[in-house]
């Protein structure tokens, strides 16, 4: 799930190439810059979607694997229930496989986190771990994405998410200046004609189904983590034809995923880390009882928060940031600093040293503004994940999680702080009982947890694998958020998966150790 101060399988067919669409290369020029507000096509139906080739994008940071890559836009209905209504495009990339000789007939294709995530940024993620070494990736960004037509970006909370970290976390001109930004952009978004209703996860869901129907693909393979892993568990029940196998990765189940549930999550991926600490002889003699030191600091910085001047991650010039408890939870769990540091960082800030944290917090004072689609989120969010609960819900939930924290910290969802004003504001119809549905299946499966994932616990992975028949679960000891780009074993059991999808082969799980804790001497 994101946080606003930021950020699956039979015989092998054969594959029906872009090259029959009459792609083009990607060298050929870039995406043209336009806006939400700029004119989009108009139909008098629903118009059937169609794939239509063209050149790759051209981030800032160029990425190696899109100067092969074929690529393209999907057009399709913005809102399927609305015929006549205009039309949107996806910007989409297959990226060919990095050893051509026997290429597998089905590709692989990849659902990202967020929702609002930049998905073409995480191709060097993917191509690192292999997703793309015997056979086609292929990366689509979700409706309101970076680079498609509308972007659904949010430069107004952009600005707010840098001003941020120089406020308490979850205080009230934190609020007034968040939902202040947040009215500002879906003003001008409907004002664009923006229809928000139709960011969501059934129409993401029919978007990738008309994507493998568009490029003429019989067969292929879908890998999803994080909000992609609902997306991809959302796309299985509602479409599962052509599907071959489906990997899913920091699991958020679709009948689950709830705000308040973002505290289990929370619970559950610290209390993981403090246990191992607890298990490894010399992280437990130098950093005794972490869970009490956690709790005390807590306390201590929400009443008497740490003003400092730190420079971001990265440097640059220092910045005013603000360490309350609030922000100290957050930045533990958006892993801000990372896993193995914690239990040191927080004796450090225990010994009076607070820099670990708070630079981690003026991480957030650097934006890349408009890169990160905040319309898709507060849509999602607003439409399938608050419904049903409120304020009063998300702090019991709280208060279980962390007893005897301040109310002021356990009232804000982490990585998702005043998310019930915000959907308020932004009005978007509920969709609770359409979404939160199980996804029942007898197409091979593999799950795969994080044990120290603070976002999205491991033990959701149950849940989800009892309703599919052929599944596989695998918990990797001492990883956080999205397992496969950190954990070469994870690599290794998921490219065994779709070699293979129902004997995968997970041996390297077993007698796996998290990386030992860095220990600083006394």
């Amino acid at each position: 799930m994101p946080q606003h101060a930021i950020h699956a399988v039979t015989a092998a067919a054969a594959l029906v190439s872009l090259a029959a669409c009459g792609a083009v290369p990607s060298s050929a020029a870039s995406f043209p810059a336009q806006s939400a507000g700029q004119p989009a096509a108009r139909t008098g139906s629903a118009a059937p979607s169609r794939f239509v080739p063209g050149p790759c994008p051209k981030p800032p940071e160029p990425i190696e694997a899109l100067s092969s890559a074929r690529c393209g836009f999907l057009e399709v209905s913005e809102n399927r229930s609305r015929p006549g209504g205009r039309t949107i495009k996806l910007a989409a990339a297959v990226i060919p496989a990095a050893e051509p000789a026997k290429p597998a007939q089905d590709p692989v294709v990849f659902m990202a986190g967020g929702p609002g995530g930049d998905t073409f940024d995480d191709i060097p993620f993917l191509v690192s771990s292999g997703l793309n070494k015997d056979r086609e990736l292929i990366v689509m960004a979700q409706r309101g994405n970076l680079y498609d037509r509308p972007n659904l970006a949010c430069p107004e909370i952009d600005r707010f998410n840098a001003q941020a970290v120089g406020l308490r976390y979850g205080a009230q001109p934190a609020q007034q200046l968040m939902l202040k930004a947040v009215k500002e952009c879906r003003d001008r978004l409907t004002a664009d004609g923006v229809d928000l209703s139709a960011y969501n996860t059934t129409e993401n869901a029919a978007d990738f189904a008309d994507l493998r129907k568009a490029l003429h693909i019989p067969r292929w393979n879908v890998y999803g983590y994080s909000y992609g892993s609902d997306l991809a568990l959302t796309y299985l029940r509602l479409h599962p034809e052509g599907i071959r196998a489906v990997a899913i990765d920091s699991i958020t189940p679709p009948r689950s995923a709830v705000l308040p549930w973002g505290w289990s999550s929370a619970a559950e991926g610290i209390g993981n880390i403090f246990e191992a600490c607890a298990a490894e002889p010399a992280c437990k003699s130098r950093y005794p009882d972490l869970p009490r030191t956690l709790t005390e600091q807590v306390r201590k910085l929400e009443a008497q928060p740490l003003t400092l001047n730190v420079p971001p991650p990265g440097g640059g010039e220092p910045v005013e940031v603000v360490l309350d408890g609030g922000a100290l939870l957050d930045v533990i769990v958006a892993f801000g600093v990372r896993s193995k540091d914690i239990p040191a960082a927080l004796d450090e800030l225990r010994n009076g040293n607070p820099q670990r944290f708070a630079k981690a917090r003026a991480a957030g004072s650097v934006q890349n503004v408009g890169a990160f689609a905040h319309g898709l989120t507060e849509s999602v969010a607003c439409s399938e994940w608050a419904p049903g609960y409120s304020e009063p819900d998300v702090l019991k939930a709280g208060r279980k999680a962390f007893p005897g924290w301040p109310d002021t910290v356990l009232a804000q969802v982490p990585q998702l702080p005043f998310q019930y004003p915000a959907c308020r504001v932004w009005n978007v119809p509920d969709r609770a009982s359409i979404q939160r549905v199980a996804t029942v299946s007898p197409v091979p499966a593999l799950l795969i947890s994080g044990t120290f994932d603070a976002k999205t616990g491991a033990s959701w992975a149950k849940d989800v694998a009892r309703d599919l028949s052929r599944s596989t679960a695998v918990h990797v000891p001492g990883i956080g958020h999205w397992v496969v780009p950190q954990s070469p074993c994870a690599q290794r059991v998921l490219a065994s998966f779709l070699a293979r999808p129902t004997t995968p082969d997970t041996s390297c799980v077993d007698g796996l150790e998290p990386e030992p804790f860095t220990i600083i001497p006394n």
